[in-house]
């Protein structure tokens, strides 16, 4: 509601002129052809811009949309190219939002003249729905597909199926009847590579050829995957969350939700699991549901026109990805909501609740595991958890809060020395050698061998009397005086203990290889590997219990509850709760996770066991530092993102974050009546800035609004070409009325209409921790920063992330709390508290005697650059 109100405060005035705007936005739908040069992306710069002579710049204000309206009093028609937005910019919340609400003023005005209007009025309001539809059934179908297509090439590493070459190996021995209990996989249709090739199905010849088979279909996998993003798609790479947090909080990254993009990243995230690389497709699902809904938004005009608009289309489609990555519908809006939306509105929650319902849908049609469920690691038990295991669940919380704490140095630091090295200019050799040594190492361990779903599976399944698992090799209890429980607690048998080992190797492996695997140039999602992690430690854990109730089941924390011959463990249990615990301490989600692996167990019995571990491992995390995985990514790559679960806790002013500062150019501001048009123009040819506040005059300096680069260079072009008597030396009016001008003057160009008359202010005592919280809450581009209404300086999303940056490597503050309060002036203001003159070109003057600081001023940072 207060986001409404100021809203409505900041555009009462003006937003009648967007009634007849009819400006269209700028696709995101590029080919990706341009790698993004992740040191160097920045977001907006208006002040200190990377703007070159001569060019066209998009760029919007946080305060009004007349700058999308008409630019000439003379011109009809909306002048092409306004109110777009260019490339690695952001978007104008403000200006979005109330472009939208007058569309629909104008829709709902318009309804009972026809039924032409009507049936467009209707068409208006179901689109929402539409367009998510449509996103949720893409998204079903897509995972559907990518699951079908890693399952069948990760088994072809092994062999293929001779009977029917499209079949993995569980579906090629479906139909056999010569399969046994014990070795259920074995069947004469299924063949491995050494019986083809050297037609030898035992010994050690058939095991070497089967490993050189394995190394050689991985790396085939993994170059092929890195050869394609690299070639045609460079935004496929990685799992797309940090980019996706990015986009929906308004910046703009065309191409990175692309159709080129999509089909890479479908294509490329099915070679990468099939590698055997140490990443999943939960991750990646997320972006290539967000390609879907992107690319259906343009059949809308209610979202191909409308920046802000799209984002919530994009919020309901993270929410489809999620519910087909993991099938828990509920989960996916938790996630959405969570995690990755900037700008979460009540009818985006019910939007993403039916595209995550359509999604799943779609994917249970499938049916891609043959197990009628969503997910190939669906489990069920049904021992209850007794009031001890709280403290292994806890223990397994503390371990999944290390873990996170861990990868996320180590996997930065790693990613931070890719980027400042050679090593990061050849992209193809580091997969190679990834995957080289992933499949080298994982081929001798049964469970690094399989995939990681697969292991997950393994390690969630609870033993019974149809699992042959060397995890489930227990020995029969001949002396138990009675058997309480159909499968009771028992000692673990040499396979177990063997498991065990294993277990503890791949451990240390999926530890290792994580680190360097995840943020190398193929799709690479994050949520598997870390759950695997979990689960490898939670499976131990579990067993070490379970035998230790077994052995000392007369200790008084078994004694009342853990009778002899009783099923009181449940091993796979632990696994889950350790899956979760490590997800959450490297992504640091809370309420989304424990929904998320409950949908995956169906039972509500375990929802305190999941919340303690959960929440012990993000307590344990942020003891070593607040930011997850993603937002340590989007800070390495230089995004432009105000996380809203920072806070700030320091003193500091508008004043001390402002620009200009004493060492930088001064403000170049506009006139209302006194500039000329080339005036002007050599303003906008001397300069980078991309945008100017216009101020009333020399003499009273204060403000009038803010007229942005691009809209001026587009408004002076087309006065140029189609009005009469407009040449260089014609005085550029921003007042209302027209100025007395002598009769022999030149006709003067009035561009009223593009100036934002209600551009956001901020005096410069305000704190700034208000001014973040403003920046954050209304998604601001720029605010002004005035002293009684006289302009001092802009602040932007760039000054502001610079600022905190900034503080952030500073242990203690420049100045003590209490020296804020005393009365001083910021830069623009000399020492008897008046506004500095300006020179002709209305710019403030530099006073030579005022180099050093007095007491009054303090000025915590230097003017550097992030």
């Amino acid at each position: 509601m207060e986001s409404e109100q100021l809203f409505h405060r900041g555009y009462y005035r003006n937003s009648y002129n967007s009634i007849t705007s009819a400006s269209s936005d700028e696709e995101l739908l590029d080919g990706a052809g341009v790698i993004m040069d992740f040191q160097t992306s920045e977001d907006d710069n208006l002040l200190d811009g990377d703007a070159s002579i001569g060019t066209h710049y998009t760029m919007t204000n946080g305060g009004s949309i007349n700058s999308s309206t008409h630019l000439l009093d003379l011109l009809d028609e909306p002048i092409p190219g306004v109110g777009t937005y260019d490339d690695f910019h952001t978007i104008d919340w403000v200006r979005e939002k109330c472009k939208d609400r007058e569309r629909h003023r104008r829709i709902n005005s318009k309804k009972k003249e026809s039924a032409w209007e009507m049936t467009k009025s209707l068409y208006d309001a179901w689109s929402g729905w539409l367009v998510v539809t449509l996103t949720g059934l893409a998204s079903g179908a897509l995972a559907g597909l990518i699951d079908i297509a890693a399952d069948w090439m990760t088994d072809l590493k092994e062999g293929i199926c001779l009977s029917a070459l499209w079949f993995n190996h569980e579906q090629c021995c479906w139909g056999s009847n010569e399969t046994t209990f014990e070795e259920r996989d074995k069947c004469p249709q299924w063949k491995t590579w050494a019986e083809l090739i050297i037609g030898q199905a035992e010994g050690p010849g058939s095991y070497i050829m089967n490993y050189i088979m394995y190394i050689f279909w991985a790396l085939s996998f993994a170059f092929l995957a890195v050869s394609l993003v690299k070639v045609f798609a460079p935004y496929a790479c990685g799992s797309g969350i940090p980019e996706i947090k990015t986009i929906l909080s308004g910046f703009i990254i065309r191409g990175y939700l692309g159709k080129w993009t999509l089909m890479i990243k479908t294509i490329t995230l099915v070679l990468a699991v099939a590698s055997g690389l140490s990443l999943g497709k939960e991750g990646p699902l997320v972006h290539v549901a967000c390609c879907c809904g992107n690319i259906f938004s343009y059949l809308f005009p209610k979202y191909s026109t409308n920046e802000a608009k799209k984002r919530e289309v994009l919020s309901a489609a993270s929410a489809a990805g999620v519910s087909v990555a993991f099938g828990a519908p509920i989960g996916g809006v938790l996630f959405s909501l969570e995690e990755v939306s900037y700008y979460f509105p009540l009818k985006t929650l019910w939007r993403s609740f039916f595209a995550a319902l359509v999604a799943a849908f779609v994917l249970r049609s499938i049916n891609p595991f043959g197990n009628s469920r969503l997910v190939l690691f669906y489990v069920e038990y049904h021992t209850p958890w007794y009031l001890f295991e709280l403290l292994p669940f806890i223990l397994l919380g503390v371990f999944g809060g290390l873990w996170g704490a861990f990868f996320i140095r180590a996997n930065i630091a790693w990613c931070r020395r890719r980027k400042s090295t050679k090593f990061g200019k050849y992209p193809v050799l580091e997969v190679i050698i990834v995957a080289a040594i992933t499949a080298v190492i994982a081929f001798p361990n049964p469970y690094t061998r399989l995939n990681t779903s697969e292991l997950i599976k393994e390690l969630f399944t609870d033993c019974g009397p149809l699992e042959s698992s060397s995890l489930c090799d227990y020995r029969n209890d001949m002396n138990a005086s009675k058997i309480v429980d159909d499968i009771p607690d028992r000692p673990a048998g040499t396979g177990v203990y063997s498991a065990i080992w294993q277990l503890c190797l791949a451990l240390i492996f999926k530890i290792i290889m994580t680190v360097f695997t995840f943020g190398i140039k193929v799709p690479s999602g994050l949520f598997i590997p870390s759950m695997a992690i979990g689960a490898i430690a939670g499976r131990i854990v579990g067993i070490a219990v379970e035998q230790l109730a077994y052995y000392h089941h007369d200790w008084f924390i078994f004694k009342e509850w853990c009778e002899v011959g009783a099923d009181c463990i449940t091993p796979g249990l632990y696994a889950m709760v350790g899956a979760a615990a490590c997800l959450g301490g490297v992504t640091r989600m809370t309420v989304s996770l424990v929904v998320i692996v409950f949908e995956l167990t169906g039972g509500l019995e375990y929802i305190v066991p999941l919340m303690a571990a959960v929440m012990t491992s993000k307590w344990v995390g942020d003891a070593f530092g607040r930011e997850g995985i993603y937002e340590a990514h989007i800070r390495l790559n230089g995004y432009p993102f105000l996380d809203a679960k920072e806070e700030f806790t320091h003193t500091t002013l508008a004043a001390d974050v402002m620009r200009p500062r004493r060492s930088d150019p001064p403000l170049a501001v506009l006139t209302q009546d006194n500039m000329t048009v080339e005036d002007i123009e050599n303003l906008i040819n001397e300069t980078s800035y991309n945008g100017f506040p216009v101020i009333m005059s020399k003499e009273s300096q204060r403000l009038v609004g803010f007229a942005l680069r691009r809209d001026l260079t587009i408004a002076i072009e087309s006065a140029r070409k189609k009005q009469e008597g407009i040449v260089g030396s014609s005085r550029v009016c921003f007042a209302q009325h027209t100025p007395s001008l002598p009769a022999e003057s030149p006709r003067p160009l009035k561009l009223r209409s593009i100036l934002d008359m209600s551009p956001f202010t901020v005096t410069d005592h305000t704190p700034m921790e208000i001014v973040v919280d403003i920046f954050r809450k209304l998604g601001l581009r720029q605010c002004l920063v005035t002293h009684n209404g006289i302009v001092l300086g802009i602040i932007t999303k760039k000054n502001i992330l610079e600022h905190l940056e900034q503080l952030k490597q500073h242990v203690e503050p420049l100045a003590p709390p209490w020296h804020y309060n005393k009365k001083r002036y910021p830069p623009s203001y000399g020492p008897d508290g008046k506004p500095r003159p300006r020179l002709n070109n209305v710019q403030l003057k530099p006073i030579a005697e005022e180099r050093e600081e007095t007491e009054e001023e303090v000025h915590l940072l230097n003017s550097t650059t992030l």
